[in-house]
């Protein structure tokens, strides 16, 4: 019952985003709190991605609130960028610069960002690519990497600047079955380590195991949000279970 007490590090009131005509995120309401891995599923088009999206301003929602670690980042004035560095953000494309290897890309927010010293930047990229599985690999080049191994870059890259929280979107979507795996272990060690988590995702089994909170949205809403085993075992909702079971017989 103490969590009723803690600030949550992620507060979204009332959110909508509209395209236009099109309305894809119509009233979301959500709080995650620290240490928490909330996993987010539904369809595609049901607004998962924009979701995330607007927690750090990649879209501009229509209405509502967002505060991150109590900071609006909706409010005027805010410094949108100095938010940014408490939000990690990791996508379904890796995003990893071509000419630079593994270390060039870890530590070149490091360097821009938070302005180290170039040794400094090395050092601190050297252990999240450890943490990453990847410290041999920190003089390889992108396009020598399989994509578990970017992907994995990508994560360190996002670590070395010591979010509050981390945001994935799809993060497992364009990899081969194989490399699945060594991701979602890095992403299960991070909920070990405390890391304060929002992952939409397919990886059904991963979220059953690791989540401990489960949301299913749908055409732009939160129909449902539960413990992974009332989610996926005893929804209330027969949306889920269609789902669910669409998945199942694929």
């Amino acid at each position: 019952m103490t969590q009723l007490h803690i600030e949550p590090i992620l507060d979204v009131v009332g959110l909508h985003k509209s395209f236009g005509h099109l309305a894809v995120l119509r009233g979301i309401d959500l709080q995650v709190h620290p240490r928490e891995l909330i996993f987010i599923i539904g369809p595609s088009g049901s607004g998962k991605s924009t979701l995330l999206r607007c927690c750090n301003r990649l879209e501009e929602p229509t209405s509502g609130s967002i505060k991150i670690e109590s900071v609006d980042i909706l409010a005027p004035g805010v410094d949108i960028n100095a938010v940014r560095r408490r939000i990690g953000m990791v996508f379904q494309s890796f995003n990893l610069y071509p000419h630079l290897n593994a270390m060039g890309n870890v530590t070149l927010a490091l360097r821009k960002v938070l302005g180290k010293p170039k040794q400094d930047a090395e050092e601190m990229a050297m252990q999240v690519l450890k943490r990453v599985g990847l410290a041999d690999k920190a003089k390889t080049f992108p396009n020598e990497l399989s994509g578990g191994q970017q992907q994995r870059v990508a994560i360190a890259r996002a670590l070395a600047l010591e979010p509050a929280i981390m945001l994935f979107d799809e993060p497992t979507s364009a990899l081969d079955p194989e490399l699945i795996g060594s991701v979602l272990k890095v992403m299960r060690e991070m909920r070990e380590s405390g890391m304060t988590m929002v992952v939409v995702s397919h990886e059904m089994r991963f979220a059953r195991s690791a989540a401990h909170r489960v949301l299913f949205m749908d055409e732009g809403v939160i129909l449902e949000e539960g413990p992974p085993e009332k989610i996926f075992n005893d929804p209330d909702h027969p949306r889920i279970k269609e789902f669910l079971s669409s998945l199942e017989s694929r």
